[in-house]
């Protein structure tokens, strides 16, 4: 589902405009992404949990040389899905 997909679905569901839909769809990412950059966690009950892990630095391989290559500490972000999203899919 693209974003265009979605905005007309939850348009339609919620009984808003597309703007509208188009606006909220976008503050909703909007203070999802602000939370996951301050290190908060973001729990949706139904849905799952978005949150932001470190990973270690390590070394990796170039797979065209086979060199030995550094890969510098970072943090990623991950998802684990409800019970109830998990429900509905299986």
């Amino acid at each position: 589902m693209k974003k265009v997909e979605l905005v007309e679905k939850v348009a339609e569901e919620a009984g808003l405009t597309k703007a509208d839909a188009t606006r909220a769809i976008d503050a909703t990412i909007a203070a999802i992404t602000d939370a996951l950059s301050k290190g908060d966690k973001v729990p949706l009950v139904g849905f799952g949990t978005f949150a932001v892990s470190k990973r270690a630095a390590r070394e990796g391989r170039n797979p065209r040389t086979g060199e030995t290559v550094k890969i510098a500490a970072r943090n990623a972000v991950t998802f684990k899905a409800g019970s109830a999203l998990k429900d509905a899919v299986n």
